[in-house]
């Protein structure tokens, strides 16, 4: 599978960053610090390296740390599994996952380290059945870093990624929760 569009390349790297942790924040996980973190991703699709990484700065509400702005989409989340084991041990959770996900089941197995005040890496390979747009296997590696207090103005769901081909001077995209859910919809518009 080959991601040509500057669109399309963007929300695979979103998804890894928003559709992974929801689920993955809604099985009970450790929750970030709230304010801003730094987030890479590295994320290959079927084997195929995306490109990136991928680096962006989002604030968090670590009360709101389910990646959503509407708190009942964790319910919603919960509903979808058939599965959502959880093992913590130490600065140590691994999730293991099988989701509804768009008429697709999605099959997650999660490796999330580090203490969540600081620093964190999340190692997520998910496996769709059938396959989601023709892809069958996502994994990704994702680690954050807290910065501070996020910027003034910015909200819980803030994002502001740079480097983005294409996305104006400097490259620099932000991107609210109204956004995000937009962005969804327009997604979901998309793959009917």
């Amino acid at each position: 599978m080959r991601i040509r569009t500057p669109f399309l390349r963007l929300m695979a790297g979103l998804a890894a960053v928003f559709l992974v942790p929801s689920v993955v924040l809604a099985a009970d996980a450790p929750m970030r610090k709230s304010g801003l973190w730094e987030i890479r991703t590295e994320t290959t699709a079927d084997g195929q390296k995306m490109p990136g990484p991928m680096t962006m700065q989002l604030c968090v509400e670590q009360g709101k740390d389910d990646m959503t702005a509407d708190p009942g989409d964790q319910q919603d989340v919960r509903k979808r599994c058939s599965k959502m084991d959880v093992k913590r041990s130490g600065n140590k959770t691994v999730i293991d996952s099988v989701c509804a996900m768009d008429g697709h089941t999605a099959a997650g197995h999660t490796v999330i380290t580090g203490n969540m005040a600081t620093d964190y890496r999340m190692e997520n390979t998910t496996r769709f059945t059938p396959p989601m747009q023709g892809m069958q296997t996502m994994s990704s590696t994702i680690t954050g870093k807290w910065l501070g207090p996020c910027k003034p103005g910015q909200q819980h769901g803030s994002v502001t990624m740079s480097g983005m081909p294409g996305m104006g001077p400097g490259g620099e995209f932000k991107m609210d929760p109204e956004m995000m859910k937009r962005m969804q919809q327009l997604q979901q518009q998309y793959e009917r």
